[in-house]
């Protein structure tokens, strides 16, 4: 393996997970596939949802609003969830059985209360930067590869900003799961593909 890839698994918590707030169907399923391939990679990277209990994206903080419903937010259509990854609870810590220790990066988002925040690279007014940018350009990195959840909301939003900013942007398919919101997961991988992400299948690289 080149010293310029990074791995990077976007939000694998227990929020997102069976029995989780905020449950992808067999989203546990990708635990095994992070693990088999993080170690493999020389820069290596977690994102982690870490919410304050009164992120505006919660339905249960505008009256009369339900989940999954939209609201015009200042930088555009904005879904209100479900309360999920709450910082500090159970719901948001990772995964039992993930590999966190391999990582040498967590990068946690949405922590401000006013702005949602989906990739791994910026808010969603798409202006704001994680950090992980600059992070990945100091370590040599050009290429990534991405597995983790949910394919069509923060894996989507990751891997287009990557492709934007000039990086080899790789998704396992298999190491994905999806949301399918009102057909939000042909949508997602329709924007991808057009971004030039590459598709592949754990089993290929």
């Amino acid at each position: 393996m080149t010293q310029d890839t990074a791995f990077i698994a976007i939000d694998v918590q227990n929020d997102f997970c069976p029995g989780g707030a905020l449950a992808v169907a067999d989203g546990d399923q990708v635990v095994p596939v992070v693990n088999r391939l993080m170690p493999r990679y020389p820069v290596r990277v977690v994102t982690q949802d870490w919410h304050p209990a009164d992120h505006f994206s919660f339905a249960s903080n505008t009256d009369g609003a339900a989940p999954f419903s939209l609201i015009d937010a200042s930088y555009g259509p904005q879904v209100l969830w479900p309360d999920h990854c709450v910082q500090g609870t159970a719901g948001a810590d990772f995964h039992k059985d993930l590999l966190v220790d391999a990582a040498d990066l967590i990068i946690r988002k949405g922590y401000r209360s006013r702005i949602d925040s989906y990739s791994a690279f910026f808010e969603n007014d798409h202006t704001t930067p994680t950090g992980l940018e600059g992070y990945l350009r100091t370590r040599g990195v050009t290429k990534m590869v991405l597995a983790g959840l949910a394919t069509d909301f923060c894996v989507r939003f990751s891997a287009v900003d990557g492709a934007r900013l000039g990086f080899d942007v790789t998704l396992v398919e298999d190491g994905c799961r999806a949301i399918d919101l009102d057909g939000s997961l042909a949508t997602a991988m329709a924007e991808m593909q057009a971004e030039g992400v590459h598709f592949r299948q754990s089993t290929d690289l």
